[in-house]
């Protein structure tokens, strides 16, 4: 007699613990413990509410202009085959990027707790100019940490989170990149705690960030879902986005995760390569451990210590990855495969030239991944690629790397 095996149900994650099998987690300092139950409880009532979901609602539609638009590729879908790619235009919110959905809802949720100090960190800015647009709106004290790296390859979002009224602080430790801003972040929250709320930007960090995090960004796969039926009459054969913590990516696959017959593709920063230590693949070449208060895939030396990682996208060179991905990594349900920075850099020219958009470098590496995926599709393949962030932030980065003089 054949055993039946259980069909598995991605949404009924994570369990009450915040595990994702067994990744995820809350590991943190004591003094830390209360807050996130605090954080835990009112998001829990919160998103049972109808006023907190009418607020959001609001937001979303009157000030980040959402629905975003599905749109059809068509230039670049002749170059692939005569497949139909659809770029899920998330460039187009205010601010440039993706990141602002989870800030809206996490500053709704800060205030329902009254808290009057944000706290953020930032590797690309995006995050950070998202937190700092959205404590400007409710009139709220904000601090973003970023570091001295990521401070001179994003010149532009930080003259735009100061025009905003941000404080932002330089960290000098470690890289002076995204996993060193997060520590800092972390720090302030934990000296604070009376007042201040941390808004963590992706979906990493102990519970309930992972999974709130994913779950306010998942309105990017709920909107996909019911524009690609419309257009296409049906789902689409491939999703595929970037991943540097993962918010983009779950924010487009989590609706999607029950369904069987869609392939679903995340995209790491390779760098210079898997197999040089300068990349930022953490699924490819990491294995689990501690980092942020959970445990998930890290690069890291043989004593545990967190490597550094390298990518030419100051958005995607974190050493981790968002727990819920390294579990759906080893549930097999989604496929992860790493672009490399100079194919990032041609993907990025050739979407200039081909569609008239100018994408972040972020997006990029999922573009050069689908170049790569070409002897796969066909002229019935369905496509949608999540076009997460604009390229205005990375054009300093991306001419130095032409060599252009600007």
């Amino acid at each position: 007699m054949k055993t039946k095996i259980k069909k598995i149900d991605f949404h009924k994650f994570p369990d009450k613990f915040g595990r994702f099998g067994k990744f995820g987690g809350r590991f943190v300092a004591e003094t830390l413990m209360p807050l996130l139950l605090e954080v835990e409880s009112e998001y829990k009532t919160a998103r049972k509410s109808k006023n907190f979901r009418n607020q959001l609602d609001y937001y979303f539609k009157n000030y980040i202009g959402r629905p975003s638009p599905l749109y059809f590729a068509e230039r670049l879908s002749k170059k692939l085959n005569n497949s139909k790619i659809y770029f899920k235009r998330d460039e187009l919110n205010h601010t440039g990027a993706h990141k602002i959905n989870n800030c809206i809802g996490q500053i709704l949720l800060a205030k329902r707790m009254g808290k009057k100090r944000i706290v953020a960190e930032t590797g690309a800015g995006q995050h950070g100019l998202a937190t700092a647009t959205v404590c400007a709106l409710f009139d709220l004290e904000c601090i973003v940490y970023m570091g001295a790296t990521d401070i001179e390859r994003q010149a532009p979002n930080v003259f735009k989170m100061k025009l905003l009224g941000a404080d932002i602080k330089l960290v000098t430790s470690g890289t002076a990149t995204l996993k060193d801003a997060m520590n800092e972040a972390l720090r302030d929250w934990v000296s604070n705690v009376s007042d201040t709320f941390y808004v963590i930007g992706t979906v990493a960090g102990p519970h309930p960030y992972p999974m709130m995090v994913r779950d306010f960004q998942s309105v990017i796969g709920k909107e996909t879902k019911r524009q690609i039926i419309k257009v296409e009459k049906r789902l689409p054969d491939l999703l595929l986005a970037c991943i540097g913590g993962g918010s983009n990516a779950l924010g487009l696959f989590y609706p999607f995760l029950n369904e069987t017959k869609v392939k679903i593709i995340g995209v790491e920063a390779a760098g210079k390569g898997i197999n040089t230590k300068k990349h930022a693949a953490s699924l490819s070449k990491g294995k689990p451990g501690f980092l942020h208060g959970n445990f998930t895939y890290l690069l890291q030396d043989n004593d545990g210590q967190i490597l550094d990682a390298h990518s030419i996208s100051a958005g995607l060179d974190y050493p981790g990855i968002g727990p819920e991905h390294s579990w759906l990594k080893e549930m097999g349900r989604v496929k992860y495969f790493s672009s490399k920075d100079d194919e990032a850099l041609e993907a990025f020219k050739l979407c200039c030239k081909l569609e008239g958009i100018i994408p972040a470098l972020e997006p990029s590496h999922a573009l050069a991944f689908l170049l790569k995926y070409k002897k796969h599709l066909t002229k019935n393949t369905v496509v949608v690629m999540n076009m997460c962030g604009r390229g205005d932030k990375d054009i300093f980065a991306i001419s130095k790397n032409l060599g252009v003089k600007l």
